[in-house]
């Protein structure tokens, strides 16, 4: 890390582990742009995703932050829309 570089980390809590590992998946797919001049790190930690974005310049953290959780949002929504995750243990077929 540079003496410039700015770095905004975020612990994003889940009611399961599957919701987060749900939104790990969905969420580390899209790499940052070149262009955006930001790296995004997830990690998961139980019910947790652990979100950093580092740059150069607080404009690009702004906006990548903003992106993130733009899609963020939407993930989440999207796992409220289709109701409570359930395991794959609790299926019986």
């Amino acid at each position: 890390m540079s003496d410039n570089e700015i770095v905004v980390s975020v612990v994003i809590p889940f009611p399961s582990h599957r919701e987060a590992e749900i939104a790990y998946d969905v969420l580390r797919i899209d790499a940052e742009p070149k262009r955006s001049f930001i790296e995004k790190s997830l990690r998961l930690e139980n019910n947790s995703l652990l979100v950093e974005l580092r740059g150069q310049q607080a404009k690009n953290v702004r906006v990548g932050v903003n992106s993130f959780f733009e899609s963020l949002l939407l993930c989440c929504e999207t796992i409220n829309q289709f109701g409570p995750v359930v395991s794959d243990e609790y299926h019986h077929y």
